[in-house]
């Protein structure tokens, strides 16, 4: 089954995919900066990019209690089977 846009409507998606697009590259370029700067903020404090990373997100989302929660579990996890070390 085809879709029929009318005119206004395929203004509108034109619109949005021009906008959209736009956003989506400005996100991109953004991204890969923040990508750069942990990386080098990491390799100064020896510290891996990864962990700056998850940092970053759990600040950002304030959800530090529930991946604390999460790590905790997986500590009890790695415990009962004995692979902690």
């Amino acid at each position: 089954m085809s879709i029929v846009f009318n005119p206004d409507q395929k203004k509108k998606l034109e619109q949005l995919f021009k906008e959209g697009i736009s956003v989506m590259s400005e996100v991109e370029s953004l991204n890969e900066g923040l990508r750069d700067t942990v990386k080098a903020v990491a390799e100064e404090m020896q510290i891996k990019p990864t962990v700056l990373k998850k940092a970053l997100k759990v600040a950002y989302k304030f959800n530090f209690h529930e991946s604390q929660e999460e790590f905790d579990q997986l500590e009890t996890i790695l415990e009962t089977v004995g692979r902690t070390d």
